[in-house]
Parts: structure tokens; C-alpha cells; sequence
């Protein structure tokens, strides 16, 4: 007989109730996501989450008390942390690359439909966090342009890869997923998510966002 899953215990983090409110209706309606906990602006999420554990966190960046970026930091440093995906309208860019580097994995724009938002949830929750193609062109026209400096110092980085590494890497350059990963080059999803973690580790990287920037960075997908 199979085990049934656990529901993915979510956090909703967003000053605006309405935002909330509707957040939380969404998530409820699907079977295997329960919202745990909501919290108004930074300080409190940190707080909650300390005391809920959950598994995702879905975190607005601006905020009155405690802004998201700086809770997203703090989270990264529970164990284990949770993973957090950032809610923004995007109308300031430089927020994305500072919630990178603080350990978030993934983006929803809050204009997403109540499909990806519940698919985001799920992604994070296996550690395949997922960003809509709308914000990865964005967040590569922004970080990954062309700079001879900058495409020059990429590629060294890469040189630690194995050639088989690097078709993942391309693969995730192009937003795919591990089961999508999977698929494209022929081989378990076991295999893709191994192959994934290990070029985080080679590369010393935290999340897909930024493997798919230094892939960008490198040239690989043009």
C-alpha cells in the first residue's frame, strides 16, 4: 500500500491582506498544500517560520517592518531552511539579484496565474524550483549580458564541469525542469536531479537562477 504524502506546509509572507487572503484560497483549494502560517512583513515571517517549519515560503520583497530580502537571508541560515520563492511585481530589478545571493530559489510575478503559483509551490517543495520564462529573460537581460570581462571569467568557471555537466547546465539555462532535463537527454530524473546538485556544488552555487545566469554569462546558449 503506498504511504500517502505529506501536504507542503507553506508560508504566506505579504503585507497586504488581500494578497493573503487570496494566496491562502488558492493554495487550500489544492490537495497536497496546506498554508501554515501567514505573516505581515519581515520579522514576523522569520519568527513563524522558526516556529512552523515550513517547506515553501512565499515572500514579498518590500515590505513596512522587515523587508523580504533580509528575511529570505535569515531563512537561509534555519535547519533546515525552507525554500523560499520571492513575490514581486518586478519594477525594481536589483532586489532579484540581492534575493538570489540571500538564498531564494525561485520567482513568481504576482500577476502569475493560480496554475503556476500552485505549480511554484510544488517545485520549490522537491528542490526544482522553477521561474516563468517572462522573469528569466528578464533577470538574464539584466545579470548576464555581454561582457567580454565577465563571459571570459564564466567560461573559466566551468572548466570544472564534465561534458555531461555541461548539457545539463545548458538545460537549465534554458529554464528546464529535472523531469524536462530528463527527458531531453535521456536519462532518469534521479540522474538529472544528481547531475543539477553537483554542478551547484562545483560551481559554488546556491540555486538554478544563478547556475542559469553564469550559463548565460558563459555563452552556452547562444
Amino acid at each position: 500500500m503506498t504511504t500517502p504524502t505529506a501536504p507542503i506546509r507553506t508560508l504566506i509572507v505579504d503585507d497586504e491582506w488581500m494578497v493573503r487572503s487570496m494566496l491562502r484560497t488558492i493554495l487550500e483549494a489544492a490537495p497536497d498544500i496546506t498554508v501554515t502560517g501567514e505573516a505581515s512583513d519581515g520579522v514576523e515571517a522569520v519568527d513563524v517560520a522558526q516556529t512552523l517549519r515550513p517547506d515553501v515560503v512565499l515572500m514579498d520583497i518590500r515590505m513596512p517592518r522587515g523587508d523580504g530580502l533580509t528575511a529570505t537571508e535569515r531563512m537561509a541560515r534555519l535547519d533546515p531552511p525552507p525554500h523560499v520563492v520571492v513575490l514581486t511585481t518586478f519594477d525594481l530589478d536589483e532586489y532579484v539579484h540581492t534575493a538570489l545571493r540571500n538564498g531564494a530559489v525561485g520567482f513568481l510575478l504576482k500577476d502569475a496565474s493560480a496554475g503556476d503559483l500552485l505549480a511554484a509551490v510544488r517545485s520549490a517543495a522537491r528542490g526544482d524550483a522553477m521561474i516563468s520564462p517572462r522573469v528569466t529573460r528578464r533577470l538574464l537581460r539584466t545579470f548576464a549580458g555581454p561582457a567580454p570581462a565577465r563571459r571570459s571569467g564564466a567560461e573559466r568557471r566551468l572548466t570544472v564541469l564534465t561534458d555531461k555537466e555541461r548539457e545539463v547546465l545548458v538545460a537549465v539555462g534554458g529554464g528546464l525542469s529535472n523531469t524536462e532535463i530528463a527527458a531531453t537527454l535521456y536519462m532518469s530524473e534521479a540522474t538529472a536531479k544528481t547531475h543539477v546538485s553537483r554542478i551547484l556544488t562545483k560551481l559554488g552555487l546556491t540555486n538554478r537562477v544563478q547556475a542559469a545566469i553564469l550559463a548565460h554569462q558563459a555563452g552556452l546558449l547562444d
